[in-house]
C-alpha cells in the first residue's frame, strides 16, 4: 500500500501517502494501521518524522491515536470538526460582523429553505410541524419564553438543512446557530412583539416546504433573516430596545 517517501520532502510524503488511502478508502474507518517500526520500514523514515506526520493526520481527523496496550494509530473519517472550529473561533473572535453572518445566511438559509421544500418528504413534514407546535406554545406564553423559542427556532433552522439532503450546509449552519448567540445576546431585540413576528414567519415557511413552494420558501426564509439583522443593526448603532 505505501512506498519509500520521497527523500527531498519525506514528512509531506508520508502525510499524503497515508491521506490518500484514507480517502480513497484502501484504509477503512476502525482499521488499525501498522505498527510504526513496520511503517518506518515501508516509508524508508525515521520514528521522529513518522510519529509527526501521524499527528498532522490526527490533527486533520483521519487518524485517532490510542495510547497504552491495544492502541496505534486507527482510521476515521473527517467529520468537518477542524472546518467548524475554525469557523467558531473566526466568529466569537469578532472577524465575522453581525453583517456579514446575516449575508451569508440570507443567501444559504433561502437556499436551504427551497430545497427543502423541494425534498421534504411526509415524515420531514410531520417533523417540522411539530416543532412548529412548540413554537406555537412558546409564543403563547409571552416574553419569558424567548430563550425557549429561540432554541426551537434554531430546530427548525437545522431541520430545514438536514431536509436539504446537502451535509455541507449543515454542518456550516450548525456552526453559525451555535455561536451567533454573541450576538443575539447583545442586539437581538427581545418583546412579545419579536417572538409573533418570528413565529409568523415559522409558520408561512412550513406550510411553503409542506406544498412543496420553492420560491416562497426561499424568499420567506431570506426575508426573515433581512428582517431580524436589521433589528440587530439598529439596536448596535442606536442601544435602542
Amino acid at each position: 500500500m505505501f512506498h519509500k517517501a520521497k527523500q527531498n520532502r519525506i514528512f509531506q510524503d508520508v502525510v499524503d501517502q497515508i491521506q490518500t488511502a484514507i480517502l480513497d478508502h484502501r484504509l477503512k474507518p476502525g482499521e488499525r494501521l501498522p505498527a510504526e517500526r513496520e511503517l518506518g520500514e515501508m516509508f524508508g523514515t525515521s520514528r521522529g518524522t513518522l510519529r509527526e506526520a501521524l499527528r498532522v493526520l490526527e490533527q486533520k481527523g483521519l487518524l485517532e491515536i490510542r495510547l497504552g496496550v491495544g492502541g496505534g494509530a486507527f482510521v476515521q473519517l473527517p467529520d468537518g470538526t477542524p472546518i467548524t472550529e475554525t469557523l467558531a473561533m473566526l466568529i466569537q473572535s469578532h472577524r465575522v460582523s453581525l453583517n456579514h453572518l446575516a449575508e451569508f445566511r440570507e443567501d444559504v438559509e433561502g437556499t436551504v429553505s427551497g430545497m427543502a421544500a423541494l425534498r421534504a418528504t411526509p415524515s420531514d413534514i410531520d417533523d417540522l410541524r411539530e416543532l412548529l407546535e412548540q413554537a406555537r406554545l412558546l409564543n403563547e406564553g409571552g416574553i419569558e419564553q424567548w430563550g425557549a423559542f429561540l432554541q426551537v427556532d434554531e430546530q427548525i433552522h437545522m431541520a430545514m438543512a438536514r431536509i436539504s439532503g446537502n451535509p455541507i450546509y449543515a454542518f456550516i449552519l450548525q456552526t453559525i446557530h451555535d455561536n451567533i448567540h454573541i450576538y443575539f445576546d447583545r442586539y437581538l431585540p427581545s418583546s412579545e412583539n419579536q417572538i409573533s413576528e418570528n413565529y409568523t414567519d415559522l409558520c408561512g415557511l412550513i406550510e411553503a416546504v409542506a406544498d412543496g413552494h420553492v420560491e416562497r420558501a426561499r424568499e420567506i426564509a431570506r426575508d426573515h433573516v433581512r428582517r431580524f439583522n436589521r433589528y440587530m443593526e439598529t439596536k448596535r448603532r442606536t442601544g435602542a430596545v
